[in-house]
């Protein structure tokens, strides 16, 4: 079996997955709140 290396492995694909998930966090909280004005403005 082989020797396991603390911090050794490739993490570049779930590093770029997490950036991503956080970018479409970010877009829907901002789309929401955006709304949420729209509707407190207008009344509606």
């Amino acid at each position: 079996m082989s020797e396991y290396e603390h911090g050794s492995m490739d993490i570049e694909v779930q590093e770029k997955t997490y950036s991503g998930f956080l970018m479409l966090g970010k877009w829907t909280s901002i789309i929401c709140i955006g709304i949420l004005v729209f509707l407190a403005i207008t009344g509606t």
